[in-house]
């Protein structure tokens, strides 16, 4: 996961912050908008990737950012800068009022209602200073040590494209001039190995694994990433092709978001309401099987997806998506809601400029009870899917043919690998042919899901 808010950790600046940005919005408003809203972001990140055990490279950066959107009635316009001298503000500030006058109007624009803003109390434990209680050589054996580990697990793992350690920090302010001021902190590390693995004849695979937190002290030992990245890699060594067959379809935990993701293009509310979506007006309809309930949750504590309101301003909330395979809501910002006579979700996410967009908080499908390994045991001939290559999904019809490579199950056990085929079918079907849902759901970043098996979908080889 790469860290979306970066932040100070020097408590002086914080307040500063909350000063510059209800300082813009005042200054806005006095400037004639009818509307306005500030976001401010600052932060710092560390980064390096050690390659057969040498420093390739090392990245510490500070960032510091300010956006303002205006409104004059129905127009709006925004710009952003990372100049925070007062002529820097003041030409800031200035560009987005003259560019509002001249605007397009649009009678969905503005910012949410003063009675729906707030933000979510207590401490949702978000911001651990621990991941930079490392000094700057020890970061960089978390990394060393992790492609080691990676490349003293086989003889066969010749090369490596590196281990990595990563650290951030970071920050956000938003005001609005309904009053709303809030702010949070979040903290980030990371520890990855993608080691390179070579047979006699030549034959080359790689593969990775990685462990992210919150905090230094959740982050799994870099022998642990490095030895998972090892034993990934090896069991992808002699791949072959398999021939074309209309099999169970197996998606590894690491996969099994891209369905998810294909969920979400489809309740997002932009999509919805461009009618560029196969799930648009389906609110209320079944559109998959009665095992299948996906949830979004922007409330969870230490959540990769949390925060105590969206980037509206408005306080986040658990929103229950698909309810034993039943569209109950779409995932709206305000714009999208007003468009669609709805209410937003709180699902408002956004950069320093332009128009929130729409994201998820937690998002994630409900584990079911069987293992893994229980759910590959019923299965005779299938296809274990550790990786996708491409898009291949056409969201307005539901087409779904996309390149992978995995393992072939055989009798109920992971068996040879497999490389060079498709994986095809229609998202309208697929949704009501998810027969099983294993109970390994871990959250690796804001969307997680467990390992699912899929039926009626045809792998395309030879």
């Amino acid at each position: 996961m790469t860290p979306t808010e970066l932040e100070t950790r020097n408590p002086k600046l914080e307040t500063d912050l909350k000063e510059v940005a209800t300082d813009i919005v005042g200054r806005a408003m006095k400037g004639g908008a009818t509307a306005a809203e500030c976001v401010v972001r600052e932060g710092d990140e560390f980064s390096t990737l050690v390659r057969l055990g040498q420093v390739e490279t090392l990245k510490e950066s500070g960032s510091r950012a300010i956006g303002v959107r205006v409104f004059f009635g129905q127009r709006a316009a925004s710009t952003y800068s990372s100049d925070f001298s007062r002529a820097g503000l003041d030409r800031m500030l200035s560009s987005a009022l003259e560019l509002a006058k001249i605007t397009s109007e649009d009678p969905f624009g503005g910012i949410p209602p003063a009675e729906q803003l707030g933000q979510i109390a207590g401490d949702l434990d978000l911001y651990h200073e621990d991941v930079y209680s490392l000094p700057g050589p020890e970061r960089i054996d978390y990394a060393r040590r992790t492609e080691k580990a990676a490349l003293d697990f086989d003889a066969r793992i010749k090369n490596s494209e590196g281990g990595s350690f990563d650290a951030a920090t970071g920050h956000k302010v938003l005001a609005n001039s309904h009053g709303f001021v809030g702010e949070y902190s979040r903290s980030y590390c990371s520890v990855a190995a993608v080691p390179i693995a070579q047979t006699e004849d030549g034959g080359m695979q790689r593969d990775y694994w990685f462990s992210v937190a919150r905090m230094l002290k959740k982050l799994d030992a870099p022998e642990k990433v490095g030895r998972i990245a090892a034993e990934r890699t090896i069991r992808r060594l002699g791949a072959r092709r398999v021939k074309t067959a209309r099999v169970p379809v197996v998606f590894d935990p690491m996969v099994s978001t891209s369905i998810l993701e294909h969920i979400f293009e489809g309740i997002n509310g932009d999509s919805v309401y461009r009618g560029a979506s196969f799930l648009a007006g389906k609110l209320g309809e079944k559109i998959a099987g009665d095992n299948l309930t996906v949830i979004d949750d922007g409330t969870i504590p230490g959540g990769f997806g949390t925060s105590p309101f969206d980037g509206e301003g408005i306080p986040t909330r658990r929103t229950v998506v698909i309810e034993n395979g039943v569209l109950k809501s779409y995932l709206l910002n305000t714009y999208t809601a007003k468009k669609l006579g709805l209410q937003t979700t709180a699902n408002a996410s956004r950069g320093l400029a332009g128009t929130p967009g729409i994201g998820p908080g937690n998002y994630f499908l409900q584990p079911g009870q069987k293992s893994a390994k229980e759910l590959i045991a019923n299965i005779k001939e299938g296809l274990y899917v550790t990786e996708f290559l491409g898009q291949g999904v056409n969201l307005v019809t539901g087409d779904y043919s996309r390149g992978a490579s995995g393992l072939w199950i055989s009798n109920g056990e992971l068996g040879y690998p497999v490389e060079e085929i498709t994986v095809a079918g229609n998202l309208k079907d697929l949704f009501f042919n998810i027969s099983e849902i294993a109970s390994d759901l871990e959250f690796r970043g804001s969307v997680a899901a467990p390992t699912i098996r899929v039926d009626g979908l045809t792998v395309g080889g030879e």
